[in-house]
């Protein structure tokens, strides 16, 4: 009957135990995701709308649209020219009610029109402008929370190697140069990204 020596047992466990031990150590740092939800740059800006507002805004979206360029082109077209034909030509017993070539009707008319438009036009603008403002503040939030994500990431990858290479010293495994270029490389890069914005103590926010 073959007998185990303890103490023969107890030095082949010793290099399991020990790595069992490395592993416990794999736990890495706490980090908390306890920023605000990501907005809505279309919500928040219909919410910070007035009733003027949104009448502004669709104003201009339709004064700015092919539409309502074919109708003051069809009315322009239908005005003068029948008022010119009523004017020079006698035989279709037309009768002119903006007679050519003054126009004076059609030219009070536009200028009403044109005096109504353009503020409501350039509100309409400052309105769309305010809305891009928004838009690009929420991207820039979004990119600060991507940046702080992609830094943990980071930073969990720099811990993993750190201590898979104390695990792989303690058991006496061999890494090729190569292999070990590409770890300092990474460490390398890990450490830049990291200076650009500091570790804090105790976890990290993000």
């Amino acid at each position: 009957m073959t007998t185990i020596d303890p103490e023969a047992a107890s030095n082949s466990d010793g290099p399991l135990m020990h790595a069992a031990g490395v592993f416990e150590h794999l736990r890495l740092p706490h980090f908390t995701h306890d920023h605000p939800p990501v907005k809505n740059a279309n919500t928040e800006h219909e919410n910070a709308l007035s009733p003027l507002d949104k009448l502004a805004i669709k104003i201009t979206d339709k004064v700015g649209s092919m539409g309502f360029f074919m109708v003051i082109f069809t009315w322009t077209v239908l005005w003068t020219g029948y008022n010119i034909l009523a004017s020079e030509v006698s035989s279709l017993h037309w009768k002119a009610f903006d007679p050519f070539p003054a126009f004076v009707a059609y030219l009070l008319i536009s200028n009403v029109i044109q005096i109504l438009l353009m503020p409501l036009i350039m509100v309409g603008q400052n309105i769309q402008g305010r809305h891009s403002e928004t838009r690009a503040e929420l991207d820039f939030e979004i990119n600060q929370k991507a940046e702080k994500e992609v830094m943990a990431v980071l930073r969990h990858l720099e811990h993993n190697t750190d201590l898979i290479l104390q695990l792989m010293k303690h058991l006496e495994c061999r890494v090729s140069d190569e292999e070990m270029r590409a770890i300092k490389a990474e460490i390398g890069l890990a450490d830049r990204l990291a200076s650009l914005d500091p570790k804090t103590d105790g976890g990290e926010n993000i």
